[in-house]
């Protein structure tokens, strides 16, 4: 059976969702979206993130993240133009940080003691106290990846054209809209909804347990690996401590904040200071030991993360008689480590609703 398919969302989610979908010869895919690869915008997270590897899931939800690094594995080892690498990874943890999310519940169980995600890296191990960034309880680490977004998300589009997919530009008030949206005249029979932080403010969905988790970072010259996640910071909430080097000479990553409800676009000075300063504390040689005055910044960026109160939102739902919605949102900061995985969902989805069958 033919699938007539619109993917409403141009970010890491909808591209792809767009790319597996087109896999199967029988689906005619569209995807439209208000901005896309190449573009800055507040509205568009995918190009602000830092695009690594840092599993955030409980074991029972793992197969999102577990099944993207597979493929994103696999790209790095065989397509050097997708733009990704491989970078060692530290996670640092403090105790006081590791209580605190068990109190609120924070969804993010990267800094568990005995994580998951150590039997899927092959070089996973626990750090020796004197391996610990300083002012830290205890760390480990293993070979992830860190993707350049300048270079992968065009890259991902260049993949959806190849098989078939049209993309283009529209500007959507209702999801609704997206059924007359196909480039081949006919109406959608299936719509994905892979609008991230828009699904709060689009009709026809208008997810208001949505919000921004404001990420402000630096974007340097400077080298330096391997990366580094910590738990948090003395600055308290909403600041964290990380650096992640992009692969082909995108720059190194300083971070940065997460910081749940807060819109404003533009960088705060005094935060960026803060990033800075601990970067450079805990990793003197990133500036050649002279502090602060010693990075050469790209610039200062404020991504808007997409989060959900409740997480993940990936199910299906009925438009009417002839369509089907496929939602695909809410992945807050595990886009892009969840993008495959979560794109395999969408496709299983389709074909629950549809009745077809597809090889991914």
């Amino acid at each position: 059976m033919a699938n007539t398919i619109v993917v409403v969302g141009a970010g890491v989610s909808g591209l792809t969702s767009a790319l597996l979908l087109s896999r199967n010869k029988a689906n005619t895919v569209t995807v439209v979206s208000k901005h896309m690869p190449g573009d800055y915008d507040i509205e568009y997270a995918s190009p602000f993130a830092g695009a690594n590897i840092v599993p955030m899931a409980t074991k029972e939800n793992r197969r999102w993240e577990s099944r993207t690094w597979a493929v994103l594995k696999k790209l790095t080892e065989e397509v050097p133009e997708a733009g990704i690498h491989f970078q060692k990874c530290h996670i640092q943890r403090r105790k006081a940080d590791v209580d605190a999310y068990a109190r609120s519940g924070f969804p993010d169980h990267a800094f568990d003691a005995n994580p998951w995600y150590k039997d899927i890296f092959d070089d996973y191990r626990e750090q020796h106290p004197s391996e610990v960034t300083r002012g830290y309880d205890t760390g480990c680490e293993y070979t992830g990846v860190c993707i350049n977004t300048a270079i992968y998300l065009p890259w991902l589009v260049g993949q959806c054209l190849k098989n078939g997919v049209v993309v283009k530009r529209a500007i959507l008030s209702d999801i609704r809209e997206a059924k007359q949206l196909s480039h081949t005249g006919k109406p959608a029979t299936i719509i994905v909804n892979a609008t991230g932080l828009g699904s709060l403010k689009l009709g026809g969905v208008k997810d208001t347990t949505m919000a921004p988790a404001r990420g402000q970072v630096v974007l340097v010259r400077n080298e330096s690996t391997p990366m580094m996640i910590c738990s948090g910071t003395q600055s308290g909430s909403g600041e964290e401590m990380y650096l992640m080097q992009r692969a082909a000479g995108g720059g190194t990553i300083l971070g940065g904040t997460y910081d749940i409800g807060n819109w404003e676009s533009q960088p705060d000075p005094n935060i960026a200071n803060r990033i800075m300063q601990r970067v450079v504390e805990a990793r003197p040689e990133i500036a050649d030991g002279k502090g602060i005055a010693g990075l050469s910044v790209i610039r200062h960026a404020v991504g808007l993360r997409p989060w959900r109160k409740d997480g993940l939102r990936l199910e299906e739902e009925r438009l009417d008689d002839e369509t089907w919605i496929v939602h695909n949102y809410g992945h807050s900061g595990w886009g892009y480590q969840g993008s495959y995985g979560c794109a395999e969902g969408v496709v299983e989805l389709v074909e629950k609703v549809t009745g077809s069958k597809s090889k991914l």
